[in-house]
């Protein structure tokens, strides 16, 4: 049986996911520079810290692909429970940066919960998914299937964290397609959803989210205070040409003018200093890595793996859509993390974790080949 796993074992997906790992660790030391200088020998220092993580979270991708993933569904709605009552904690006692309240700190080490609930949402959508597909095309069914979804969501946008809340919709969104949700239901509730974004925006956006999307239309408003990392993230990208200004030597980035540079605007660090073709491998290795998480979802012979399979990749795909979209100005800001690459500790083990499950599946399902 060891010597099945090691041979079905998905070494292309594991190895895509390190290589957006050492490639975000350059990115990172490059982004620190200015604040650590060039040794990266201590564990304080952000490289050591997410190579740490990364690590750890190898490993436990590992040890999960050794476990069947089918007894994730065991006790899901205690998992739900916890997912929504860490949720609800976080707004009561959760630590504010940048205007919102997503951490919690455990440790001397910033958790985001929403990064786990993300995954956690998964797994608890894909059993109610798959233990209710032939139902499906009832009404109460799928919207019992969005409501799974909007609660925590709901408790997100509250934080307030706009972008995760629309990472979870995704989520749904692709999630009861594949497990065949009539069209018509579809084509409604995303009508009805298009149809109240301006209420939405009249009545629920927050104070802090209105002065985002503000912010988004005209950053020259506020050149000099919230809009100056909108349009130094412009110059940044803009800036970096077909090959870059090379590696450790982007004027923004060195000078310290893009702010969170290791997080939300590492892909402008990659702009500046990599350009244009670094952004392309860069986009190259997640399609691989996406394409590997598509596979994992056609090898699954039963519906919750291949449930599981297609929330990994929406959740994976959407954060990286949104990351590069705030960097390239073309959605409002989000605090969204670029998977693999940005520095963080809890969206980079809850992303291995995500990989440990893929592993666990395509392990499990290695008599179909690709």
């Amino acid at each position: 049986m060891i010597r099945g796993s090691i041979r079905h074992f998905d070494f292309i997906l594991m190895a895509t996911a390190l290589a957006l790992v050492a490639y975000g660790a350059i990115l990172i030391y490059s982004g620190s520079l200015t604040t650590y200088g060039h040794g990266a020998e201590s564990l304080r220092h952000p490289v050591a810290r997410q190579l740490v993580f990364a690590a750890v979270g190898m490993v436990i991708a590992i040890l999960l692909s050794r476990l069947d993933y089918r007894a994730l569904g065991y006790g899901w709605v205690g998992l739900y429970i916890s997912i929504v009552a860490v949720l609800v904690f976080v707004l009561v006692v959760g630590s504010i940066a940048y205007g919102s309240r997503r951490w919690i700190e455990i440790g001397g080490t910033q958790v985001q919960p929403s990064e786990i609930a993300k995954l956690g949402v998964i797994i608890v959508l894909a059993k109610y998914l798959s233990d209710n597909q032939e139902r499906l095309k009832e009404w109460r069914v799928f919207l019992t299937s969005l409501a799974i979804v909007a609660v925590p969501a709901a408790l997100v946008f509250a934080e307030p964290d706009l972008g995760s809340a629309v990472i979870f919709a995704a989520i749904w969104l692709g999630m009861v397609i594949m497990a065949g949700a009539r069209p018509r239901h579809v084509f409604a509730l995303l009508g009805g959803f298009v149809a109240s974004v301006p209420f939405v925006i009249v009545t629920m956006l927050t104070e802090y989210q209105r002065e985002r999307l503000a912010l988004f239309l005209d950053p020259q408003k506020e050149a000099l205070g919230s809009g100056f990392n909108i349009l130094q993230a412009e110059i940044s990208i803009g800036s970096g040409g077909i090959l870059g200004k090379g590696l450790t030597h982007g004027t923004q980035t060195q000078l310290d003018y893009l702010r969170t540079q290791t997080t939300d605007y590492i892909f402008s660090v990659l702009g500046e200093e990599l350009g244009f073709v670094g952004a392309v491998l860069l986009f190259a290795l997640f399609i691989v890595l996406l394409m590997r998480g598509v596979r994992a979802a056609a090898v699954s012979r039963d519906m919750f793996g291949r449930l599981l399979a297609t929330g990994i990749v929406v959740f994976i795909l959407f954060q990286v859509f949104i990351n590069v979209g705030v960097n390239l100005r073309v959605i409002p800001v989000t605090g969204i993390p670029l998977p693999f690459v940005s520095q963080g500790g809890s969206s980079l083990l809850t992303l291995f974790v995500a990989l440990g499950i893929l592993e666990s599946i395509v392990v499990r399902h290695r008599q179909i080949n690709f």
